[in-house]
């Protein structure tokens, strides 16, 4: 089953619209309050993520699932008419995982689509092939190697494999809320878009 989708235009401020849609996938597959508690958390994890990626261009968001397994995507468009001040900010922030923007597991997962929407700015913008953006630890830590369906994919269960020996980074997984909720996060592109997907099984 997938939900309607909800559409998001550029820079929107208002995201308000998709509080229900958790609500009546959860009544419509006969989650049980705790349950729907669950997918509603995940849910507003994932959307109030969205307003700064909306800065990047037009978005959606919708649920998919097949009996218990759900998974949550947010999907931006990348403009590839991103003016040269706005691909050096988006680099600016992306690049760098020492500043207060990339502390916490949502804020890593937000840089993560943030790093791979600036790739696709670039190369859409230049006419000579470029280098990848420099990519902060964290983002190298969780990338797939052979993702499926995407030019590029990070993973939330890579991230947290590659984690352990790091104390710091264990300690930010478990106070997450996602990280505690979801049995997975993925960020992917694919010309252009970049999805973002929760997964969970109840």
């Amino acid at each position: 089953m997938k939900t309607d989708v909800y559409k998001f235009k550029k820079s929107a401020d208002s995201i308000e619209g998709v509080t229900g849609i958790a609500e009546k996938a959860a009544r419509y597959n006969d989650l049980d309050k705790k349950q729907e508690i669950k997918l509603s958390l995940l849910c507003e994890e994932l959307v109030g993520m969205l307003p700064n990626l909306l800065a990047y261009g037009s978005g959606e968001f919708w649920i998919e699932n097949e009996g218990k397994s759900f998974e949550i995507h947010a999907l931006v468009r990348s403009d590839t008419k991103l003016t040269s001040f706005d691909r050096e900010e988006l680099l600016a922030v992306s690049a760098s995982g020492k500043n207060a923007a990339s502390v916490g597991i949502m804020n890593k997962i937000r840089i993560a689509a943030e790093v791979m929407i600036a790739n696709y700015a670039l190369s859409a913008a230049a006419a000579t092939d470029i280098e990848n953006v420099a990519s902060p630890d964290f983002y190298n830590m969780g990338m797939n190697t052979n993702p499926v369906g995407y030019t590029g994919q990070w993973s939330l269960q890579s991230y947290r494999s590659s984690a352990k020996p790091d104390a710091a980074a264990w300690d930010e997984l478990e106070k997450s809320i996602i990280a505690n909720l979801a049995d997975d996060v993925t960020v992917g592109i694919i010309g252009g878009k970049v999805e973002i997907v929760v997964k969970k099984t109840f």
